[in-house]
């Protein structure tokens, strides 16, 4: 949440406004947070005595008799908005239906929406509250791992607009984030690898340690949810130190700069054509897997520049290889990057400001690649990854694979 504070100096011809906005929440670790006996989550609410709560329809189906226990315990009125967010579906109109709900709840201005539900959910119900007479307050409780250790950690909401991924959005910080990792035993393999992407590109810009423990361990977590689905006690540990990690790296990267003033941003490696790419199929990329393949070939060509040694390139397409996330795809053509960077352009204030890892563990930002270039790149990048399992093809890249 935030506040504002401000004041007005005056001249004959002129008034000038000068306002500082403090912005405060808080990431806890709950164990349980629906579990009767741990009251977290329902002091929140007790002032209300009810509480509105936006949820991922799959998380309903499973949790959904645990959570109306646990307000039925507690004494408090559940109003229930199920949702099921594809990428397809983070739209206005998705939106539009949201906030249609808080309107029939009748919501108090300072009484806080509950958000319980993965990246989409936690960003198009985060969107709405803060369109939501200007600046409605929510909590989230992230189920997914990109939800846990990236999505719900920066204060950023959005929908898409057509084939503009988050064209539309807002920075919105939640009161408070509830980090309860043990959704992970319930959540997909695909979802889990989509989520390791961001792990990947928290690590190989920002943190070596973290990079080096998913070297070592990666596909025993994502076969195990990180240790919480029959994995031993010393993988779990693993899963937790990394995730801790993960989520102070980010913070550390994050919190500086919430709203984005410095458009250097380390933890947007991954982020340079991949909005233009994740949405190009049919059916959309996973998240993951879209920036996964953006990242393999800023990898490549931080290499190709002299950034990084043959073998710490190979290391690194390596681990995402070895974890099924995607290295290349035929919809990454010259074509698309060309479209891809100058879009991103306009977003950046002109400059490509693409993160490469300088080396494993540290960033660069590179502002003259040019077409040609990248081109150039594309095509040896297309080349590598031929000697890579699948040919560089990722498992379950598309959202509707399953659907």
């Amino acid at each position: 949440m935030s506040n504002l504070q401000a004041q007005v100096t005056s001249t004959d011809r002129a008034f000038h406004v000068e306002g500082y906005e403090k912005i405060e929440y808080d990431l806890i670790y709950v164990d349980g947070v629906f579990a009767v006996d741990n009251t977290e989550l329902a002091d929140s609410y007790r002032p209300y005595g009810r509480a509105l709560m936006v949820i991922d329809e799959t998380v309903l189906s499973l949790y959904g008799d645990a959570i109306r226990t646990y307000f039925d315990h507690h004494g408090l009125d559940l109003t229930v908005v199920p949702v099921q967010i594809r990428e397809t579906a983070k739209s206005l109109e998705t939106f539009e239906t949201i906030v249609g709900e808080f309107d029939a709840f009748g919501l108090v201005r300072t009484e806080p929406v509950l958000v319980v539900g993965g990246g989409l959910t936690t960003d198009v119900a985060g969107y709405a509250c803060a369109s939501y007479r200007r600046n409605t307050p929510y909590i989230r409780i992230p189920t997914t791992l990109i939800g846990l250790i990236d999505a719900s950690v920066s204060i950023k909401v959005a929908v898409n607009y057509g084939k503009h991924k988050n064209r539309l959005g807002a920075y919105h910080a939640s009161q408070k984030v509830l980090l309860d990792f043990s959704f992970l035993a319930t959540l997909p393999e695909d979802q889990v690898r989509n989520g390791m992407a961001e792990l990947i590109k928290i690590s190989v810009v920002g943190n070596s340690e973290i990079f080096d423990m998913l070297d070592e361990h990666g596909p025993d977590l994502l076969r195990t949810r990180f240790g919480h689905l029959d994995g031993s006690a010393e993988l779990r540990a693993v899963g937790d130190r990394l995730t801790y990690a993960a989520i102070a790296t980010m913070l550390d990267l994050e919190a500086p700069n919430l709203h984005e003033i410095d458009l250097d941003r380390v933890i947007a490696f991954g982020h340079t054509w991949s909005p233009t790419l994740e949405l190009t199929p049919p059916a959309p990329f996973f998240h993951g897997h879209a920036i996964n393949i953006d990242m393999a070939l800023s990898t490549t060509l931080a290499e190709q520049r002299g950034h990084l040694t043959v073998a710490d390139r190979d290391r690194v397409l390596g681990v995402m290889s070895r974890l099924g996330l995607a290295l290349d795809s035929e919809f990454l053509t010259a074509e698309l990057l060309a479209e891809a960077t100058g879009s991103i352009l306009k977003t950046r204030d002109g400059l490509l400001r693409a993160a490469i890892p300088d080396p494993i563990g540290s960033c660069r930002f590179l502002n003259d690649v040019t077409t040609d270039e990248l081109a150039d790149a594309l095509q040896m990048h297309k080349k590598l990854v031929e000697e890579f399992d699948r040919a560089g093809d990722g498992v379950d890249m598309f959202t509707g694979a399953h659907d």
